[in-house]
């Protein structure tokens, strides 16, 4: 009878975990072909960067900036225009007549054109093209950046997806053995305690479970900021097995750091900053020297002789403003921005060496780890739970092995994402796709 009895029990928990997967899978199905056709993304690494270089609107936002610069340089390259001085007599008093006319009328006219000395307005035509190339250096380190975060959170989002499919497996599980505990409520068969015990252990995944999808979610977020995308659940497609093949030590930090030198465009920037305020050093001295300004002119009858022509010019006397107070702040702007310069190229070192040891100390770690692992702990899992449901094993081994398991899992998956944001760390600090 005893026998009978216990064939019974496994025999109910058989049928109700048969009913449980078969509505579960039905009712997944269903929700994911719904998601997946109406709000979900599913892109590559490669599709994302495209998708990302059309929609960005800061990109775009940066591209007119340097359309502006440019048109800087057009302007700088302009001439002073020409100033036309007309007058004519208001009110004759012998004649007493207003805008006398004729021989008698008085009018006067002059024509004037300043003459820029000192090569200034080369030396401001420098000044916009240096700012117009500043700018497309903008440009590109804002595509450098936000390439970056674009990358970053791809990869983060589908490790944390791979994350989150264990929590759901574990709670499809629990909720299995809640749902049949509970058609054996009161009958003796499952102590009150196992079945609380159980519960707390199914909310505790729970309430894990939707803080993971709160920070995916939030990640999902600003990566559709990036690629300018609305109303969509992006899936990433990966390649797990290429990432693997991905090895830091095929560089040096030597190398790694010329390519920065060569590639990085905050660091272009840095010295064309330097460049540009030695360039407004140079018109600052030239503004010290004043122009000429060319007058021609004609003075009907106002004049020590009627129909009087004049030729002459004017110019300042640089005796008071010497414009000395610039010319010492535009020097002392070339010392700051040539210090920044060095602490740039410092930084940038500095940055290397800690992306690469920590990329090489992240390989070494995933290199320890076996690649059968994961599937030998799956296996594992499922013989865990049937040995559970047919009380082969007591509830704390059954809690304490799904606690190993699912620490374990999320464990091998923060390494993976690890390794590639060091590695994609590295491209960053390089301002080069050394690891694609």
């Amino acid at each position: 009878m005893i026998i009978d009895f216990n064939k019974q029990i496994i025999m109910l928990f058989k049928t109700v975990n048969l009913l449980g997967i078969v509505i579960y899978i039905s009712n997944s199905l269903m929700a994911q072909s719904n998601t997946f056709q109406k709000d979900s993304l599913r892109i590559s690494i490669d599709s994302a960067e495209h998708i990302f270089i059309d929609n960005n609107l800061m990109l775009l936002a940066q591209k007119y900036n340097i359309d502006a610069q440019k048109a800087q340089i057009i302007q700088a390259k302009l001439y002073p225009n020409p100033n036309i001085n007309y007058s004519h007599g208001l009110y004759h008093s012998e004649l007493k007549k207003f805008f006398a006319t004729g021989q008698d009328g008085e009018y006067a006219a002059s024509i004037s054109q300043v003459i820029i000395l000192a090569r200034k307005r080369n030396k401001q035509i420098q000044i916009a093209e240096t700012n117009s190339k500043i700018a497309e250096y903008q440009f590109y380190d804002l595509l450098r950046t936000l390439k970056y975060t674009l990358r970053v959170d791809f990869y983060n989002i589908y490790f944390l997806q791979q994350s989150s499919k264990v929590y759901g497996e574990e709670i499809r599980s629990l909720q299995q053995i809640v749902k049949a505990f509970e058609q054996q409520k009161g009958k003796g068969y499952i102590s009150e305690k196992e079945v609380v015990r159980i519960k707390a252990q199914l909310y505790s995944l729970e309430s894990e479970e939707n803080d993971l999808i709160n920070q995916i979610n939030d990640i999902q977020s600003e990566l559709r900021l990036v690629l300018q995308i609305k109303n969509n659940y992006i899936v990433p497609i990966v390649n797990e097995n290429h990432l693997d093949n991905l090895k830091p030590e095929q560089f040096s930090i030597a190398q790694l750091i010329d390519t920065a030198y060569i590639d990085r465009t905050d660091l272009k920037i840095s010295r064309s900053t330097v460049e540009l305020n030695k360039q407004f050093y140079n018109l600052q001295k030239a503004l010290a020297t004043p122009d000429i300004t060319l007058q021609a002119g004609y003075d009907k009858q106002g004049s020590y002789i009627h129909n009087f022509n004049s030729l002459g010019f004017g110019m300042d006397i640089p005796i008071f403003n010497r414009n000395q107070g610039n010319i010492k702040s535009a020097k002392s702007s070339i010392d700051i921005s040539s210090t920044l310069q060095k602490y740039n190229e410092a930084t940038i070192e500095e940055q290397i060496a800690r992306a690469f040891q920590k990329a090489i100390d992240n390989q070494k770690l995933s290199q320890k780890i076996d690649p059968s692992f994961s599937n030998d702990i799956e296996k594992l899992e499922m013989e865990v739970m049937s040995n559970y449901q047919k009380r082969n094993i007591g509830l704390l081994e059954f809690i304490d092995f799904y606690d190993s398991y699912k620490q374990n899992t999320l464990q091998l998956n923060a390494i993976k994402f690890n390794k590639i944001n060091a590695l994609e760390d590295i491209n960053f600090y390089t301002a080069t796709n050394l690891f694609n």
